[in-house]
């Protein structure tokens, strides 16, 4: 029987510091070394979560942007992304113009992926974010004059950075659509809020079942700790939620494990792979 273990990245693979310690990278390779399939599913683009895993040699596709990507982690590159439909982009477009101080937009220009965010006045919560990927020179921050320029383009996601007060009610409008998937939560390390939307039928859930039916799995045993796992633990055979995850999670999971802190995932996955 081949069991597909599938975990999230912040808050559960990872630790508060936003790292991965030295030993879950040990005991990963370990595994994957003797051909267990292991692998994340992540709402981080694929070039933020790479410079996180990259010493963890996935030799299955990664999920990221919460299934709107799957990506070669060996190969360092996306190979599968599905993006917005122009009637829907311009349906959006009009739903949100707090995007012009509170988000971007991530656009393909031949293949390689661009957040395109408006100039002007920004969120404290959204400015932060531009200045922490202004300091580490991340070329993919492109600014733009207007809204038509931000919503040109292949176009595969939207993300969304203020409190959550500021964001609720655009939340409000757009997360009964059978259009696009959406997600609304707090961030892990700070108090800000994200709202996120993937195309139709991208989340973390169908990425996985996808996955799992590629590579001809007979289980499906997910990790998580927040909101956007929830669907991801609903079609497992075992959801593992971390001790330190939110009360959604923890009382969503079918067990719960020991915390991010503690090398969790890889430790479980050992305990039953390595008996």
């Amino acid at each position: 029987m081949k069991t597909l273990y599938v975990t999230d990245l912040d808050g559960t693979l990872m630790r508060n510091d936003m790292t991965i310690s030295d030993e879950s990278v040990r005991i990963l390779n370990e595994l994957i070394e003797d051909d267990v399939f292991i692998t994340y599913a992540t709402a981080r683009s694929f070039h933020s979560a790479y410079e996180i895993t990259k010493d963890i040699k996935f030799k299955i596709p990664v999920i990221t942007r919460n299934g709107t990507t799957f990506a070669d982690q060996i190969n360092a590159k996306e190979v599968e992304t599905a993006f917005f439909p122009e009637d829907v982009i311009k349906e959006l477009k009009e739903l949100l113009p707090i995007i012009e101080s509170s988000g971007f937009t991530s656009v393909y220009i031949d293949g390689e992926m661009y957040k395109m965010y408006q100039s002007g006045k920004k969120s404290k919560e959204f400015q932060g974010y531009i200045d922490y990927y202004a300091s580490i020179g991340d070329k993919r921050m492109r600014m733009v004059e207007s809204a038509d320029d931000q919503f040109k383009g292949n176009i595969s996601y939207i993300t969304l950075i203020s409190s959550r007060e500021e964001l609720l009610p655009y939340y409000e409008a757009v997360k009964d659509s059978d259009k696009w998937e959406t997600i609304f939560q707090k961030d892990t390390y700070r108090e800000e809020f994200w709202l996120e939307i993937c195309p139709k039928d991208s989340t973390k859930a169908k990425a996985v079942l996808k996955l799992k039916d590629r590579l001809g799995c007979d289980r499906l045993v997910v990790f998580g700790d927040s909101i956007n796992d929830l669907p991801m633990f609903e079609v497992a055979d075992v959801a593992a939620s971390v001790s330190n995850a939110r009360p959604e999670a923890l009382k969503a999971s079918d067990i719960t494990i020991d915390s991010n802190e503690n090398d969790a995932v890889a430790k479980y996955i050992q305990s039953k792979e390595k008996r």
